[in-house]
């Protein structure tokens, strides 16, 4: 056998057991009479010992390994001396009596340690020897937990996992799709799944009224630190439901996740805000709850006066950033530089000190009194030792400017505290957008959602009042999931496919499907999707789903690993009757 324990088995009680381990070499010290190799495995790492008066030729053999070295040895579990409280197995070490080398190894590319001297690109590139490392073990470990509690939380309540297809039809569904040639349909092309949104659909009209899924999506857009071209869901349907016992079923899934993977415990109902009070309280659809800096309407105490810049906005909106009237000049000049950048996009911030002394400085002095400056204060709630900040202009534009601007001083000012989560349900999303571009409505989540009963009657006069049977879940500011009750009635579905463009031969085309299965006793049903990505990278303290990925694709959507995606051969290209028509940029 190659081993008999693990390298993060031994304690102090194996003292005089004679084991096998194998494993890669990890580090080596030689002091002379003394050789000392960590040994490391998935489990942890344990102490070889080879003494040159026992065993000379041994000692100089193990000189002369590497690292990461595999390797296996033979021995007996002695007592350290010098304990090493940092390790599991820091009280004990192997005192080698037998030595085999199974495989050797290059010199790494990079450091396999906690802390690795190795960047990103390098570390993706070696991405087999990133995985040894024990922050990504730590990383997949908890993907895995993460894993097999949903599995045990769903199976309780009785659902059933059903796989749905990778190669299916393309359909418009928000994203673009990544499509697959298909060689015995010529000319013909399947897509992978965005989500199984309609599979689901269709197996609650089959009658299996609870589904779920960890299934792998696909989406071709544009990519940052939250996002993969393949990503993974925790995909969920139920039938016979209402919203309410959709937010029940899936606020329970969160709370057992919390409980058995991160030992916290949730014993009230996650709060609950509306679509437009979240937009009006934080500028958006998925508000950090886990500080405060709520917004003001700033325009009853900024506008009349004889600052234009006010006076000329459609919305004036303020936050209070607690304590920071310390900021120097230079610290809040570069607060305005920073919302000047484009991807924020204000053309300025104008801000109000309240002092100690009950005074208030402000860059707009010229225009306000220090009664005024005392009214914003009042307005506000700021107190002394505060820093008050405005933004003004368009209410949508300002909304989405000043929460960028929350969420920045609040990180300056550190109150995202990683280890505090704050959960919450946004509901009554609209159920559509304007798009100036296209001058049509969009689905603001996708065209299966229900409008709420009681705005059914605006559905034809007013659309863009009408609101969404919809609902997601954020935490900390990222959206985890979000789903909705969905539309089971042929004539409704029908008639959202109008609003949103489609004409009858167009929705028959793409979607005949699934209206046609409508015809058969749709039950209601509804559902909801959590990014599992997301998910576990929220509970690992990490903003980048990439950490919880075995083997993620960079911000360019590449596996620079395997270097994919790649050019395929002309016979290859013959086959699939494709040809290439390749736009070279001047």
């Amino acid at each position: 056998m190659y081993r008999s324990h693990t390298c993060g088995e031994l304690r102090i009680e194996n003292v005089g057991t004679t084991v096998t381990l194998s494993g890669w070499l990890q580090k080596s010290r030689d002091l002379g009479g003394m050789t000392f190799i960590d040994l490391r495995d998935r489990y942890g790492i344990t102490q070889l010992v080879f003494n040159m008066e026992v065993n000379a030729e041994l000692c100089n053999r193990a000189r002369k390994l590497g690292r990461e070295f595999v390797i296996q040895v033979e021995g007996v579990v002695t007592e350290r001396s010098s304990k090493n409280k940092n390790m599991t197995t820091g009280e004990v070490e192997i005192t080698v009596d037998v030595l085999k080398v199974l495989n050797k190894s290059k010199t790494p590319p990079f450091t396999i340690e906690d802390e690795t001297d190795g960047g990103e690109d390098i570390r993706m590139k070696y991405r087999y020897l990133d995985l040894r490392r024990r922050p990504v073990m730590k990383n997949l470990h908890l993907r895995h937990r993460m894993s097999i509690e949903s599995r045990k939380y769903l199976d309780e309540i009785g659902f059933f996992e059903i796989e749905t297809p990778y190669l299916i039809k393309s359909t418009p569904e928000g994203a673009r799709d990544f499509v697959v040639p298909s060689r015995m349909n010529e000319g013909q092309f399947y897509a992978l799944p965005q989500s199984p949104q309609t599979f689901k659909q269709l197996l609650m009209v089959s009658g299996y009224d609870k589904y779920y899924q960890i299934v792998k999506c696909f989406r071709d857009e544009d990519l940052r630190a939250d996002r993969q071209p393949e990503f993974t869901q925790i995909d969920c349907e139920m039938s016979f439901v209402e919203q309410e016992d959709i937010l029940n079923t899936f606020e329970g899934l969160i709370k057992h996740l919390f409980d058995k993977v991160k030992n916290v415990q949730f014993d009230e109902q996650f709060p609950r805000m509306s679509y437009d009070e979240a937009m009006r309280r934080y500028g958006s659809d998925k508000p950090d709850i886990r500080f405060d800096m709520e917004f003001v309407d700033m325009n009853t105490v900024t506008q009349h006066k004889d600052f234009n810049v006010f006076n000329s906005s459609e919305a004036v909106i303020g936050i209070v950033a607690p304590g920071a009237n310390t900021y120097t000049r230079k610290q809040i000049d570069a607060v305005i530089k920073w919302v000047k950048r484009p991807q924020v996009g204000a053309l300025g911030m104008v801000y109000c000190r309240c002092n100690e002394d009950g005074s208030f400085k402000s860059s707009v002095d010229k225009f306000y009194t220090q009664e005024d400056l005392a009214q914003w204060a009042a307005h506000t709630g700021a107190k002394s030792g505060d820093l008050i900040l405005l933004l003004s202009g368009g209410l949508d534009s300002t909304r989405k400017q000043m929460n960028e601007l929350r969420l920045h001083m609040a990180s300056e000012l550190g109150l995202m505290d990683v280890n505090v989560f704050k959960p919450l349900w946004v509901l009554d999303f609209p159920l559509l957008e304007w798009d100036e571009d296209s001058k049509r409505y969009h689905a603001m989540h996708h065209p299966f959602t229900s409008p709420k009963p009681e705005d059914l009657s605006l559905i034809d006069d007013n659309p863009g009042a009408v609101r969404a049977n919809a609902y997601d879940l954020a935490i900390n500011g990222v959206e985890v999931g979000g789903g909705s009750i969905r539309i089971h009635d042929r004539e409704l579905q029908s008639r959202m496919f109008d609003l949103l463009g489609f004409t009858t031969e167009e929705a028959e085309a793409q979607f005949g499907f699934l209206l046609n299965a409508f015809e058969y006793g749709a039950p209601p049903h509804g559902g909801l999707a959590f990014g599992f990505d997301r998910l576990c990278s929220l509970f690992g303290g990490s903003d980048s789903i990439r950490d919880f990925i075995a083997f993620p694709k960079n911000n360019s959507g590449r596996d620079v690993m395997i270097d994919a995606p790649a050019p395929i051969d002309n016979e290859q290209l013959k086959e699939l009757s494709l040809k290439l028509e390749i736009n070279t940029k001047e």
